[in-house]
C-alpha cells in the first residue's frame, strides 16, 4: 500500500473470532488483504491503515448481526460509510469468479468488488439503545417460542409411547393445566390411583383453571388403557422433566413479552402502531425492530416489497404479464403483516369487509389475507409518515 488511491472499496467477510478485510481500487486491483482479529485495537489499526491509503473509502460487510457489532460500531463511529451486502448476493457473485474454492479472502474480495460495481445497497447505521434493546428482546422471544415448540413435540412423542389416549386427550400447546399434571403424573396407572377428585384437588392447589375438567379427561383416558408399555417408567420420567422445562419456558416468554411491551411503549410511534386493528405491542415491537425509523423505505411499495407482498414479473420474449411470488424478502416481516391482517379480518370493520370482498371475487383464504396485508402496509406507512393514529372513517379534506 505504497501508492495512495483516490478511492478504494473494502470488503469484510465478518466472523465471530476474526474478520478478513480485502481492499481494491477503482480498477479492481488488489490493494490489501488481511486477517483481522475481532478486537478493538486491531480493527482501529485496520481503519487507520485503509484511511491513509486513499482519499475516499467505502466499506461493505456481509453480516449485520451480533458478530459484527464491534466492527460496525467502530467504523460508523469513525465516520466511515458502510453498506450491507446480503450473503445470498455474495454467494451468487462468487460463481462469476475464477476457481471453485471458497476462502475468507475470496469472499472478502467478492464483497469489495460487488460494492464497487453496485451502488444500490443499504447503508448501515447504528441503532439507538431502545432499538437495540427491542431487537435483542424480540430475537430472544423468537428463540424461546421455537424452544417451546420443540419441547411440546418431544413431550408428545414420548407420551404417545406411554398412553396414546392421554397424548390425544389435550392440546398441550394451549392447556397449561395438562402440562402441570404431567410434571407429576404421566402413566395411566398413576392417574387411576389418584382418581378424579384427588387429582382435581391437586391441580387446584397449583392454581390450575378448570381443574375438574382436566382431571376428568385425564382419568378417563387412563381408564381406557390397562396395558403397561415397554420402557414406561423411563419415559414417564422424561415426560415429567420436559413438562417442567416447558412451564419454565412459558414463564420466560411471559417475562420477555412484559419487557417488550414496556420498551416498545416508550417509543413515540407505539400509540400510532397500536391504534391499527390487529397490531398489538408484540407485533408492533417486531415491526419496529426490523424496519427501524422507515428511512430506508422511500414509499409504501418499498416496504411491501421487503415484506414479500408485491409480485415480481417473470417475463421472457412474448410472454409478458407473468407475475409470481417473490423469493427474496424478509420472512419475519411478512409474517407480522399476515398475522395482523388475519387478526383484523376476524372482527367487524373495514378489514373484514375487504377480506369478504376478495373471497367473493374467488380468491382463497390465504390470497385474500395477503391482499389485505398489502393494503394495510400502505395504511400503516402513511400513518407513521404523518404521525396520525388509525381512523376508520373517510378521509377529511384539509385546507391548503
Amino acid at each position: 500500500m505504497t501508492d495512495r488511491s483516490a478511492r478504494i472499496w473494502v470488503g469484510i467477510d465478518a466472523g465471530k473470532a476474526h474478520h478478513w478485510a480485502t481492499a481494491i481500487d477503482g480498477d479492481g486491483q488488489l490493494v490489501l488483504s488481511r486477517k483481522v482479529v475481532n478486537d478493538e485495537t486491531e480493527i482501529l489499526e485496520l481503519i487507520a491503515t485503509v484511511c491513509e491509503a486513499a482519499d475516499e473509502v467505502s466499506w461493505a460487510v456481509d453480516i449485520s448481526g451480533r458478530a459484527s457489532t464491534l466492527l460496525l460500531t467502530l467504523l460508523i463511529g469513525h465516520g466511515q460509510s458502510v453498506v450491507y451486502i446480503p450473503g445470498r448476493t455474495v454467494n451468487r457473485m462468487s460463481a462469476a469468479y475464477r476457481g471453485e474454492g471458497k476462502t475468507d479472502a475470496k469472499d472478502a474480495l467478492v464483497i469489495a468488488d460487488t460494492a464497487r460495481l453496485r451502488r444500490d445497497f443499504t447503508t448501515l447505521s447504528l441503532p439507538d439503545e431502545q432499538m437495540a434493546t427491542l431487537q435483542l428482546l424480540t430475537a430472544h422471544r423468537a428463540d424461546l417460542v421455537a424452544d417451546r415448540v420443540r419441547l411440546i413435540n418431544r413431550m408428545r412423542d414420548t407420551l404417545v409411547g406411554i398412553s396414546p389416549a392421554l397424548e390425544r386427550a389435550f392440546d398441550y400447546s394451549a392447556s397449561k393445566g395438562a402440562v402441570t399434571m404431567l410434571t407429576e403424573y404421566q402413566t395411566p396407572a398413576a392417574l387411576r390411583r389418584m382418581g378424579t377428585n384427588r387429582l382435581a384437588a391437586w391441580l387446584r392447589r397449583r392454581r390450575v383453571r378448570k381443574a375438574e375438567d382436566v382431571a376428568d379427561r385425564a382419568v378417563e383416558a387412563a381408564r381406557s388403557q390397562a396395558t403397561v408399555l415397554p420402557g414406561e417408567d423411563r419415559a414417564a420420567r422424561q415426560v415429567g422433566a420436559i413438562a417442567r422445562q416447558l412451564l419454565d419456558v412459558d414463564e420466560q416468554i411471559k417475562e420477555t413479552e412484559r419487557e417488550i411491551r414496556e420498551v416498545f411503549r416508550t417509543d413515540e410511534r407505539a400509540a400510532v402502531i397500536e391504534s391499527m386493528p390487529g397490531m398489538g405491542p408484540i407485533l408492533g415491537a417486531e415491526f419496529v425492530a426490523i424496519v427501524g425509523d422507515l428511512s430506508g423505505y422511500a414509499d409504501a411499495g418499498r416496504l411491501a416489497s421487503h415484506a414479500g407482498l408485491v409480485p415480481v414479473p417473470r417475463d421472457s420474449g412474448r410472454r409478458t404479464g407473468n407475475f409470481q411470488r417473490p423469493k427474496r424478502y424478509n420472512r419475519r416481516l411478512r409474517h407480522i403483516f399476515y398475522l395482523s391482517a388475519q387478526t383484523a379480518m376476524m372482527r367487524p370493520g373495514l378489514s373484514r369487509e375487504f377480506y369478504l370482498r376478495k373471497r367473493a371475487e374467488g380468491q382463497t383464504h390465504v390470497q385474500a389475507v395477503l391482499a389485505l396485508a398489502r393494503r394495510r402496509v400502505g395504511v400503516l406507512w402513511a400513518m407513521l409518515r404523518d404521525g396520525r393514529p388509525y381512523d376508520s372513517g373517510p378521509p377529511t379534506a384539509r385546507v391548503a
